[in-house]
């Protein structure tokens, strides 16, 4: 499955979606309404580690460099993403982590790959 997991930041937990993604097997990228870091949250970072996950060349990039047309499906991950330009087929209305402990990022990823079983 070709997805797309969609946040603001695109720091968090839209790479984390995308990272566990592709673990299992789907084509998948991130991207964030408004980027706010030159990388991905350490938190987010130490989380896809402790999964095996490599997370080189992973960055913040924006919407607009992305096309809905190229996915079977676009995922919001929560705190009202509103993306004018591209359909959202499901909103996972998950809790932003930043800036939180890394319990928290760790509950968000397990939640996470919970869904995204959900989709196999």
């Amino acid at each position: 499955m070709r997805l797309l997991f969609v946040c603001v930041g695109n720091s968090c937990r839209s790479q984390m979606a995308q990272g566990l993604a592709r673990s299992m097997g789907h084509t998948a990228d991130s991207a964030g309404t408004h980027p706010n870091s030159a990388t991905i949250a350490p938190y987010a970072q130490k989380y896809l580690h402790s999964r095996g996950i490599n997370t080189d060349g992973m960055v913040p990039k924006s919407v607009d460099d992305f096309s809905a047309e190229n996915y079977d499906m676009v995922i919001s991950m929560g705190c009202g993403v509103n993306c004018p330009a591209m359909k959202i087929d499901e909103d996972w209305g998950l809790d932003d982590p930043f800036g939180q402990e890394y319990g928290v990022y760790k509950t968000t990823g397990e939640e996470i790959e919970r869904r995204l079983k959900l989709l196999e």
